[in-house]
């Protein structure tokens, strides 16, 4: 209302024959025409001053980035010609549905809503458009969906419908690259494969298989065919698309868009690597191992012996994910307490060992037969640098104490800005933030059958995790943090969204228990615990 009134006010004098007379000697009017003139002048010339000194540095820039784009090219060979043949193919498939859409509301309402007007680059239809080009832009969909820290929230939102879901590889092709890796044919390493893969990903499956002589079960992940190819040209061309952005405009040197590109291609190329996930499970053992929780928690066994960079062979762990609540009942007496055991054993990780896992979703966080807490695929891992870290803790545990002040201090240690911030506003903000997470819908589904010989009533219940949800909350901690100036390291994003996940099981297996606050539960390290007391003290 204020500005409309402001305009209101001010639009009167936008009328010719309300505009003020000049008064006085024309001389005057020439001076002033002259002092206006040299204004102009000297603008100008800073203008220009800065056009040349752009241009000099693009010029000194230039070579750099020809020797960039021609290294990438060479490195990319071959196969980016035909990844450019079905990028335009997918474009024209896209551009094609965006088309009927504009055609069918324009026919409805006459308008085009705004969405609609940024045409491929809209959330929707970019999301699309990444699904079409397959495996590497459905991962890189993946990682907009992870770093709310990097990306526009409504391309977060939009994202997080990129699933990794892909129909599966004829086993005859698996079968050659097990025979390609391995070096020798796979009867002499593997008693049985089973050619119905238990899983099939945009850029792996997996089988079950058994192996010969020692006869254990095991379960075999498989690079598909070709997706290293296309992941190597496609991170290639959008690592050139980016450098010349930065070439072009200097303003998106500013928000690191190379930097960011680095970091995609550099997680992207790990997790298509499976030495490196055979790595990431060796050293959680090793974790494991040091700290006495192998009795407590395990990963899969990795057989080194027929395991390779695009083949991983590993123990098959039998269980059942954190959110089938009979099933744990019918393994352990107290659910609550094997949570416990998980949260630890997390939380232990993320000082005690080289990475932690990012990734805890109820695929990969089961409770196994014998009792034990089982962390499966560590294909995504994060790293905490120590002054991450230590703001992390203070964080977390002004979180458990609502020392809202306490909060808003570590969370602009740990973001970057480039301005002064005002920590008490954003402590208040916080805490009306903070105040919603008590208002978030938990829907947990119970079902109840009668067996046909018994009066027993079997009951079982599950938790439906709304991943938009988890999402929007983060989501929001971004939006406040960044009205500050705030911009956080990714593996913020990542550790706030495993607390989500644990949240989320809390609430099904010992809703009355508080994570961050209960005794059992070791959050933060006591060195930083005792310093957080103290400074109350």
């Amino acid at each position: 209302m204020a500005v409309s009134a402001f305009r209101g006010a001010r639009l009167p004098f936008l009328h010719q024959s309300q505009l003020p007379v000049a008064r006085g000697s024309s001389k005057k009017l020439i001076g002033g025409r002259k002092s206006k003139s040299f204004a102009i002048s000297a603008q100008y010339s800073q203008t220009q001053d800065l056009f040349t000194s752009r241009l000099q540095s693009r010029i000194e820039n230039l070579p750099k980035l020809v020797e960039d784009i021609v290294q990438t090219s060479i490195n990319t060979g071959p196969r980016g010609a035909l990844r450019l043949v079905q990028g335009v193919q997918a474009f024209v498939g896209v551009g094609g549905e965006w088309l009927t859409d504009i055609s069918k509301l324009t026919r409805v309402s006459g308008g085009l809503p705004t969405e609609m007007q940024l045409g491929l680059l809209s959330p929707l239809y970019l999301r699309k458009l990444f699904e079409r080009m397959g495996a590497t832009y459905i991962k890189l969909g993946q990682f907009i969906a992870s770093a709310p820290t990097l990306f526009p929230p409504e391309y977060v939102e939009e994202f997080q419908n990129c699933f990794d879901k892909a129909p599966p590889v004829p086993f005859e092709d698996i079968r050659k690259i097990l025979q390609e890796e391995l070096g020798r044919p796979i009867e002499s390493v593997y008693e049985y494969v089973d050619p119905t893969p238990l899983a099939s990903a945009s850029i792996a499956q997996v089988h079950g298989a058994r192996l010969r002589g020692s006869q254990e079960d095991v379960v075999i992940k498989v690079l598909k065919p070709g997706i290293e190819d296309f992941l190597v040209a496609d991170l290639n061309f959008i690592y050139v698309v980016a450098r010349i952005f930065e070439f072009l405009s200097p303003e998106f040197s500013r928000t690191s868009l190379v930097g960011i590109v680095k970091d995609i291609r550099e997680s992207m190329l790990e997790e298509v690597d499976f030495n490196k996930e055979a790595q990431n499970i060796e050293s959680f053992k090793r974790y494991l191992e040091s700290m006495g929780l192998a009795g407590q928690a395990t990963a899969p066994r990795v057989y080194k012996h027929c395991s390779s960079r695009r083949v991983l062979t590993m123990e098959r762990l039998y269980g059942v994910p954190l959110t089938d609540l009979d099933s744990i009942r019918s393994l352990v007496s107290s659910p609550e307490n094997s949570l416990i055991t998980a949260l630890n054993v997390w939380f232990g990780s993320l000082l005690s060992c080289e990475s932690f896992h990012a990734d805890v979703h109820a695929g990969n966080l089961w409770l196994l037969r014998d009792g034990r807490i089982g962390f499966l695929d560590f294909g995504i891992v994060g790293r905490i640098s120590p002054k991450t870290w230590d703001a992390m803790e203070v964080f977390l545990a002004s979180i458990a104490t609502e020392e809202y002040e306490s909060m808003a201090s570590a969370l602009i240690q740990m973001g970057a800005t480039n301005r002064d911030v005002d920590a008490k506003a954003f402590a208040r903000d916080l805490e009306k933030m903070f105040s919603s997470i008590q208002e978030l819908d938990t829907e947990i589904v119970v079902a109840t059958a009668r067996g046909p010989n018994s009066d027993r009533t079997a009951v079982a219940a599950n938790v439906v995790v709304d991943e938009r949800q988890m999402n929007a909350l983060f989501l929001d901690l971004v939006r406040v943090s960044e009205s500050y100036g705030l911009k956080f390291p990714r593996e913020f994003a990542l550790l706030m969204k495993q607390l989500l996940y644990f949240d989320r099981y809390t609430r099904l297996l010992a809703p009355n228990l508080n994570m961050l606050q209960d005794q059992r539960i070791s959050v933060v390290s006591n060195r930083r615990m005792n310093r957080y007391k103290d400074s109350f003290n």
